[in-house]
């Protein structure tokens, strides 16, 4: 159930991260909201259960930075190539 919290944060962070992104935010949120997800997973393993204060921030910022991480290298990845050698 926290893994949530990780999937709301890397909705933000992936539409903040990708608004340069050729496929807008919506895309770019979508990318985020699946490292959030992953990352949220992994902190609630790793921490373990149970919801404090503490834990709702680790779950968020880390599902946000991810999120944001993730939406970037994809709009890193397919921006198109352009050259101005003539």
């Amino acid at each position: 159930m926290e893994w949530l919290l990780g999937l709301l944060g890397g909705v933000i962070g992936g539409g903040i991260g990708g608004t340069k992104s050729p496929f807008g935010p919506a895309v770019s949120g979508g990318a985020g909201a699946i490292g959030g997800g992953i990352t949220g997973a992994i902190i609630q393993a790793a921490t373990g259960s149970g919801l404090d204060f503490g834990q709702i921030l680790a779950q968020v910022g880390g599902g946000g930075v991810v999120g944001a991480v993730v939406a970037a290298v994809i709009g890193f990845v397919t921006k198109p190539k352009t050259s101005n050698i003539r």
